[in-house]
């Protein structure tokens, strides 16, 4: 895949959950689904529609597909981790080759929000080699 169409899809990806933090839901919640979800199957794929959806496309699908995933309460993460954690996922996929549900085992939400601060300094393919050596 093209590096632009990568980076756009990153870019993408990251907006979706700082919205997702924007509406007020509860951003494990949603991080989780999405993770696990056919939409992020399709964006981990070479090819998809996905790829040309917009993150307001891709959350009106989440609405109809899983509501579960999008409850407002409980803790939303600041916006520049849920931004981060988006472009990381997205950008892990791409370095790896890894699928969505893959990579959210080895960095759910929770480790997302817990090492933003100390990983965001870095180069994502950096932060994903720590993520993997906690995971060893």
């Amino acid at each position: 895949m093209d590096k632009s169409l990568q980076l756009s899809l990153s870019e993408m990806q990251a907006q979706l959950f700082e919205m997702s933090g924007e509406l007020g839901y509860d951003s494990e919640k949603f991080i989780k689904g999405f993770m696990n979800s056919d939409i992020a199957k399709g964006l981990d794929s070479e090819f998809d529609f996905m790829h040309w959806a917009g993150k307001e496309y891709i959350l009106e699908r989440m609405q109809d597909e899983m509501p579960e995933a999008l409850v407002k309460g409980g803790k939303v993460f600041h916006r520049e981790v849920l931004f981060w954690a988006g472009y990381t996922y997205r950008q892990w996929h791409f370095l790896t080759g890894e699928t969505s549900k893959e990579i959210y085992k080895q960095a759910n939400a929770a480790a997302m929000n817990t090492n933003y601060y100390g990983y965001h300094t870095v180069d994502v393919s950096v932060a994903i080699d720590w993520f993997k050596e906690k995971n060893k």
